[in-house]
Order: C-alpha cells, then sequence, then structure tokens
C-alpha cells in the first residue's frame, strides 16, 4: 500500500474524514479532499501548510485534474502514463519562487 511508505501523513477529520495529504522528501506526494469539501479552501490551507512546515516545493499531478495544477506554475516534465504504468499523464511541477 502506497500510504505505509509515505513520510508524513496527514489527514484532516471534522467529525468526517474530509482530506489528507502525505509528504515525502519536500514533494507532496498526495493531496485529497472529499467532493463536498471541495472550493471551500482546505486543499490550498493544506497546500499551504505543507510548504510552510515541511518545505514542499514540488508534487505530481494527473493532467486529467485542472484543480490541482492551479497551485502551482511550472511545469517541468510530462509522461503519458503514471508511476504505474496506467495511461494517466501526469505533470510534475515545482513551486516557481
Amino acid at each position: 500500500m502506497a500510504l505505509k511508505n509515505v513520510e508524513h501523513l496527514m489527514v484532516v477529520d471534522n467529525d468526517d474524514a474530509v482530506g489528507f495529504m502525505g509528504i515525502e522528501n519536500h514533494k507532496l506526494e498526495m493531496l485529497f479532499i472529499a467532493s463536498n469539501q471541495r472550493g471551500k479552501g482546505l486543499g490550498k490551507a493544506l497546500l499551504q501548510y505543507s510548504m510552510k512546515n515541511y518545505g514542499v516545493c514540488e508534487l505530481t499531478v494527473n493532467e486529467q485534474n485542472p484543480q490541482a495544477i492551479g497551485f502551482y506554475e511550472k511545469t517541468y516534465k510530462k509522461t503519458e502514463l503514471d508511476e504505474a504504468g496506467n495511461p494517466y499523464p501526469l505533470l510534475y511541477m515545482k513551486l516557481d519562487r
């Protein structure tokens, strides 16, 4: 399971699990927000927290997820397949400071 290998895993829970993120080596490995919680600023708050407290400056995002792309400004690599070889194009992004 991928979650076991993530160095830092944070879960946001307001009596219900509403989102989580995983961080490893200054890279945001995963950020998920429950669909009924999107658009409320939770993802942005988690991303800012990860940048401030864990030095996150890089992430990988599925190209088919335009909401996530807006967090970062610079794509430095693109693949046609995800890490498991599935046909999900990935964008590798870094914060442009």
